[in-house]
């Protein structure tokens, strides 16, 4: 505690306990982010699991219990998924928030107290020192000199400090940034300025990513669909009188056709990019902000702690009057290394410059009122300051040329010189004495080392910058120079409050520096980009840039800003890198191209299931599937889709998504679902006739006995045993169909090439090979097959399944070489596919061979 500052008579433990107790502690602002039960309970129990679950629980009521863990396992896997993510991500932040809290010191008792900001009460005497957050409103009771000063960069973006004087108020989220005092805590809680801020920055809101759009657009349309077609079949089951058991199995295979799988898909992607990411230094938050990343064209920044470090470096030295520059070089060094209170300017000339500290006789420390300093020293007294301030005390001719030359640059600019002996009158008072120009001095904000590098990748990939800051717009846009974006005119904030939202369209579309912006004002410069179209990230590190964060599609927080800023952020850099953001659009170019890949192997399977249960039911043959033949689609479309997903590159994703879908799930599913309906009917037909007569082999009908759980003389036997054999057959082939797809959509070579042309990438056609081996052991191992509820694989089945395949295969080349499908739908008025070579489905469609 120094003498000359007053300690006011604080609180008593008995008063700051009593007032605790009456709900006047400085509690931090309700949180809106979800708890971890609000987390597990909005994906455990979404739309389409509860779905799932409701089958599930009919069928585990009737004991279908294989059937019924075919039917939830997925929709619980999915569910695991998507929390873990958002679990991890919960758990990392609030570690991060937790070792931001350091300690405050009030009075207490007539003492100085050490305590957690939550213990502050109303009404409590607040001991600030320099570099202490201020965690609480009220006003400057007493302090060194009557004042003290203020960074409040993080409320207001504006970098300079604030002095701060007896009886001014002092704010949550700032900083006591030089000189020492006493603050009353008069508004703590959720009554502070920060918490009132964290409240306004925390009201939920979210933005579905293009992909996330197109997908419910596609799933909302099978839905109906698949409404439409259940009401159908299930009247139909009604009138024929199917047994409950029957419409609980058949409403599962329908509820299978909405494909819930591609959120499963969509929810490992995202959790593996986010994991990838977060070794890199971004915490994923959000979980498709992995994906929403790769798709922003505007990307707009904070300066201060964004762009920059927060620290100052040294640009030039320039000597006056003849005076040599090692002697100016070596003088300032060893006045940066003699002050008491070091600062960001002192800090950056002892880097940069040789010297010793003196032995100080007298001191004036820097202040921003003051606006210099001065040491006296055994090797003379200097005096370093700003040209205005210290203009009416220097001789020789004025500098205002030169200084305006390099404040023009962004610079900023002080001068050196030497002075009498006193720095200060009779009454201890600073006072300038007479003074000798010896130098200029420029300093620059010091950019963060992958700055530059990081906006000229991001330039590459067609992402404009846009810099909003609370500085000066010519300092802006010096270092927005520095960095390598073309600032144009600088816009100041003072002047956009005018504007009208087609004014302010037509000007952040033109400008790409805006300096002295308050927080609203970016917020507003962020929805002018969207409504001009664009898809906006916004960086940022301060209580101030919170809002304009919420409100762009993916927000961006600095790990060494504001915690609140970090709490409301999908993104957070917690390596403060800058460039953590090219692996993140990388990364999420990895995930659409993925799962657009995987959509075109689940809609085709989904199309064809479809096509394939109305011509049976329309032909009145048995039903076609069993819930538990429908888990087969793990190796169809489950293993298949995971791996091409982690495989997928990171070019830019394709601009006609929809139109490659329609070109190619339309001939796949038609051409595959006709195929699959002559082999089922063939099948069905054929055993009901072979089980209907008296002379069939003993042996078959004791397999189907074992298969059915009936009786030869039971009525229904040869029904049953035809539908099962028939649904073996047409599992059969519609699996090794689903595995001749992949390689439709990664060629190994010409054969396969009618789709697209071939790949240079093994790795889809080593999967194929694996996946039809893995298919086999299902097959001829009994447990497997009964498990998936399939009979053995009879000959008769081959003699079908084999040429139904090599005729299938012909049929789609032809389909799709000559885009047959196309012409007859007339798909050739929409946009034409991208026929540049080696590219992935989800790319769409390349010339063939």
């Amino acid at each position: 505690m120094t003498d000359d500052v007053t300690v006011p008579e604080g609180l008593t433990s008995v008063e700051a306990e009593q007032r605790r107790k009456h709900g006047e502690a400085n509690t931090a602002a309700t949180r809106a982010s979800r708890t971890y039960g609000q987390i597990l309970r909005t994906n455990v129990f979404s739309f389409y699991n509860s779905i799932l679950f409701v089958i599930g629980a009919a069928l585990l009521s009737l004991g279908r219990y294989s059937d019924a863990l075919v039917s939830v396992g997925l929709g619980l896997i999915n569910a695991v998924l998507s929390s873990i993510q958002e679990l991890r991500a919960k758990r990392k932040l609030d570690r991060l928030q937790l070792l931001d809290q350091a300690e405050v010191t009030v009075v207490r008792d007539g003492v100085d107290v050490r305590l957690a900001p939550e213990r502050v009460v109303r009404g409590d005497v607040v001991h600030v020192r320099a570099g202490d957050q201020i965690v609480v409103d009220g006003p400057l009771l007493s302090g060194r000199g009557d004042r003290l000063e203020t960074d409040e960069s993080l409320l207001t973006g504006e970098s300079d400090p604030v002095v701060k004087r007896v009886g001014d108020d002092l704010l949550s989220g700032s900083f006591c940034s030089g000189g020492e005092g006493y603050q009353l805590a008069r508004d703590v809680g959720a009554a502070s300025h920060a918490n009132k801020l964290t409240t306004e920055a925390r009201v939920p809101s979210s933005d579905k990513t293009p992909l996330q759009l197109r997908m419910e657009f596609v799933v909302r349309l099978v839905m109906v669909l698949v409404a439409l077609m259940s009401i159908t079949i299930l009247a139909q089951a009604a009138m024929e009188g199917f047994a409950l058991l029957r419409v609980v199995q058949t409403s599962a295979v329908l509820s299978g056709l909405v494909p819930y799988g591609l959120f499963f898909l969509i929810a490992v992607a995202y959790t593996v990019g986010a994991s990838r990411i977060a070794g890199r230094g971004a915490l994923i938050q959000q979980v498709n902000a992995v994906e929403s990343i790769s798709n922003i064209d505007v990307l707009c920044t904070d300066k201060t702690g964004t762009l920059t470090s927060g620290r100052l470096r040294l640009d030039s030295v320039e000597p006056l009057s003849g005076h040599g520059e090692a002697d100016v070089r070596g003088v300032l060094g060893s006045l940066a290394r003699s002050g008491s209170a070091p600062n960001l300017t002192s800090e950056a000339l002892a880097a940069a410059l040789p010297g010793k500290a003196w032995t100080v006789r007298q001191e004036v420390p820097f202040t921003s009122a003051l606006r210099w300093s001065g040491v006296a020293g055994e090797d003379g007294t200097y005096v370093l300051g700003a040209p205005d301030a210290l203009a009416p005390a220097l001789s020789g001719a004025p500098l205002t040329e030169r200084v305006a030359e390099h404040a023009g640059q962004g610079l900023r600019v002080l001068v050196l010189a030497r002075a009498g002996d006193d720095l200060r009158d009779t009454r201890d008072r600073p006072l300038l004495p007479p003074l000798t120009p010896l130098a200029l001095v420029t300093l620059s904000d010091e950019l963060r080392p992958d700055v530059a590098d990081t906006i000229a990748g991001l330039r590459e990939q067609g992402v404009t910058m846009k810099v909003l800051s609370g500085d000066d717009p010519r300092t802006v846009a010096a270092l927005a120079r520095q960095a390598g974006l073309d600032s144009g005119v600088p816009v100041n904030g003072a002047d956009i409050d005018a504007l009208t939202d087609a004014e302010l369209d037509a000007l952040v579309d033109t400008s790409a520096v805006f300096g002295r912006v308050a927080p609203h004002q970016k917020e507003r410069i962020v929805d002018a980009l969207r409504r001009g179209g664009h898809y906006v990230a916004m960086i940022g590190d301060g209580v101030n840039d919170a809002r304009a964060l919420k409100r762009a599609h993916v927000g961006v927080a600095m790990r060494s800003g504001s915690g609140v800023t970090r709490d409301v952020a999908d993104i957070v850099l917690v390596e403060d890198s800058f460039a953590a953001l090219l692996p993140a659009q990388r990364e999420g170019r990895k995930i659409i191209n993925g799962i657009a890949t995987s959509m075109f192997v689940f809609l085709t399977r989904v199309t064809t299931q479809a096509l394939v249960i109305l011509a049976v039911t329309l032909l009145g043959l048995g039903f076609p599937y069993e819930p538990t033949q429908v888990g087969l689609t793990l190796l169809t479309v489950g293993v298949p889709t995971f791996f091409l997903t982690l495989w997928a590159p990171s070019t830019p994703p394709a601009r006609d998504l929809l139109g490659s879908l329609a070109r190619f799930v339309l001939p796949a599913s038609v051409v595959t679902a006709g195929f699959s309906v002559v082999v089922y009917s063939y099948h069905y037909l054929s055993l009901v006739t072979i089980l209907g007569e008296a002379d069939t082999p003993a042996f078959v009908i004791e397999e189907f006995e074992g298969y059915t759980g009936l009786a030869p003389t039971d009525a229904g036997f040869a029904l049953a045993g035809a539908t099962l054999g028939a649904q073996t057959a047409l599992s059969t082939f519609v699996t090794f169909a689903s595995f001749g797809l992949l390689l439709f959509l990664f060629p190994p070579n010409r054969l396969f090439a009618a789709w697209t042309r071939p790949t240079s990438d093994r790795r889809p056609a080593i999967m194929v090979a694996l996946l039809v081996a893995a298919f086999f052991v299902v097959l001829y191992t009994p447990y497997l097959s009964s498990y998936f509820g399939i009979t053995d694989p009879a000959r008769p089945i081959w003699t079908t399944v084999v040429p139904g395949l090599v005729l299938w295969f012909l049929a789609l080349t032809a389909a799709f070489r000559w885009r047959l499908m196309d012409r007859m739908l007339g798909l050739g008025t929409l946009p034409p596919p991208d026929r540049s070579p080696a590219r992935t489905p989800a790319e769409g469609p390349t010339a063939g061979p």
